[in-house]
């Protein structure tokens, strides 16, 4: 099964290929579909210069244990009856943080749908902002 695999991977690398590069472009393209990805770097220097919002997606639990300074919860289960909630931040740019950055691009295609311009969405969630040790408030 494996030999006949490369074997057509050897016959056929023209087709081989331009499937790998449209997979990589729809890859890029669904991501960006729900805002673009940002570090932990960036989101600071955005909430600093632009006010931007925090919007975590975790669980009242989750939220409760830790979450960024500012951020509005907005649990990702309870999300599409509580999105008109954000409506009054609609000209601020918005982050959205979910635990491990799973949920965020969802939520952000949600948002993006509903006419919010600046949404961008925390690389890695907040398991990689707790692991570079930037400050959480409980």
């Amino acid at each position: 099964m494996v030999e006949q695999i490369f074997e057509f991977i050897g016959n056929h690398y023209i087709l081989v290929s331009i499937f790998a590069g449209l997979l990589v472009v729809f890859f890029i393209g669904e991501g960006k579909r729900g805002g673009a990805a940002i570090s932990s770097t960036n989101l600071v220097n955005l909430v600093n210069r632009e006010d931007a919002l925090i919007v975590d997606l975790r669980d009242m639990k989750d939220y409760g244990k830790g979450h960024i300074a500012g951020a509005l919860n907005l649990p990702y289960t309870s999300f599409d009856t509580r999105a008109g909630e954000l409506e009054v931040y609609k000209e601020r740019p918005l982050v959205l943080v979910c635990k491990m950055g799973q949920h965020a691009g969802a939520i952000g295609r949600k948002l993006k749908a509903q006419g919010f311009d600046d949404v961008r969405r925390l690389s890695g969630g907040m398991a990689e902002w707790t692991a570079n040790s930037l400050p959480v408030v409980k």
